[in-house]
């Protein structure tokens, strides 16, 4: 069918792709996978990852309540800090709880106590090469790294979440940051029940050793006496949705620019965030610049290249639209979010979402 261009296009063919991957690591490795709601949280699909991973992880109440609600299964609630107003109704929906801090879990420890609590471990270091993203930044407030800290929260928690990498396909390189937690935290570690070794590892990409990275887990678990857990995010939906646009007109200013019915601040603010481009068309030899239609100067999603001259009305897919893209979709210069379609396994189109003007009005006062 034909839908009002912009919308998100979530391919469940691909989805499946990835979730079968996932199933095969949780199979040989022994580790448990949850899907880290920050990332993603498109529930309309849930039911399509629900039988390949174990639950959720959460960064806020709010996710932790969706991830309760519409995927159920193990729930972990984790956040930098939780407000006294809401640390009742997050124990609530949570099978576990990580506090970011011994303070935090100071205060709240004894509220938690029917359920598994854990604390959020910093290593020190990390695979990020974005100092806005990287967890390990000098004067970091994501986590506890001194033992002596640690060690005052034994008898009170029963595992640690470490996060620490982000977008890592080099295998090599996780294994030996994974040596130096060891090394650095082994004793402590093996005191607990589980250690959340987070997201960020790219283990669904294409080449990706899967098998090793399979024996490196099991060895880590075995050696410790922990169920391991995993968090993937983006591992998790990379390469399963685009985003549909169209071009509503062609500027030459010596560039030729087509500016498409959509907005990379609105609809993958991520990648400005980043200072990254999306990712285009690139075959063919017309050369176009693809810019949104928001009164932002630098609305640009990137350069592409193209078979035919592009016109008005013709439609783009802009690639990898669903890992941190959906979740930060918002109402700048109150241009209409992108509506969510998903392709079936037998190809069919159906929307799922549609959003009006009486979203972008209550989303106000």
């Amino acid at each position: 069918m034909t839908l009002q261009t912009p919308y998100y296009l979530m391919d469940l063919s691909a989805l499946r792709r990835n979730m079968e991957i996932v199933a095969r690591l949780r199979e040989a490795s022994g580790a448990k996978a949850l899907l880290a709601l920050k990332c993603f949280a498109t529930w309309s699909v849930f039911d399509q990852m629900r039988d390949y991973m174990d639950g959720t992880t959460s960064s806020s109440l709010f996710e932790l309540r969706l991830g309760r609600e519409k995927f159920g299964k193990e729930t972990h609630a984790y956040s930098v800090a939780w407000a006294d107003h809401e640390i009742d109704e997050a124990i609530g929906y949570a099978d576990k709880i990580i506090f970011n801090s011994l303070t935090q879990l100071d205060r709240f420890a004894d509220k938690a106590d029917h359920i598994a609590r854990g604390l959020r471990l910093n290593p020190r270091f990390s695979t990020s090469g974005f100092d806005l993203a990287d967890p390990a930044r000098p004067f970091s407030r994501l986590g506890e790294w001194d033992m002596a800290r640690l060690e005052a929260a034994e008898g009170r928690i029963d595992g640690v979440m470490i996060h620490y990498n982000c977008e890592n396909r080099d295998f090599d390189l996780f294994s030996g940051q994974l040596d130096r937690i060891e090394a650095d935290f082994g004793p402590f570690l093996k005191r607990l029940d589980w250690v959340s070794l987070g997201g960020g590892i790219h283990f669904t990409g294409e080449g990706y050793p899967l098998d090793r990275l399979a024996d490196r887990l099991k060895a880590f678990s075995d050696r410790l006496g922990v169920q391991v857990y995993l968090e993937p995010g983006e591992a998790s939906i990379t390469g399963t949705a685009t985003l549909e646009v169209s071009v509503l007109d062609i500027i030459d200013n010596g560039k030729k620019i087509a500016v498409v019915d959509s907005s990379i601040e609105a609809h993958m603010l991520d990648l400005l965030i980043y200072r990254e481009t999306a990712k285009l068309p690139q075959t063919g030899g017309h050369p176009y610049q693809i810019a949104g239609k928001t009164c932002l100067a630098g609305d640009i999603f990137g350069d592409a290249q193209f078979q035919q001259p592009l016109e008005v009305g013709d439609r783009i897919s802009i690639a990898d639209a669903a890992g941190y893209t959906m979740v930060k979709k918002n109402w700048f210069n109150g241009v209409n979010m992108p509506a969510i379609a998903i392709r079936d396994l037998d190809g069919t189109i159906r929307p799922v979402r549609e959003f009006t003007y009486d979203d972008y009005r209550d989303s106000l006062s």
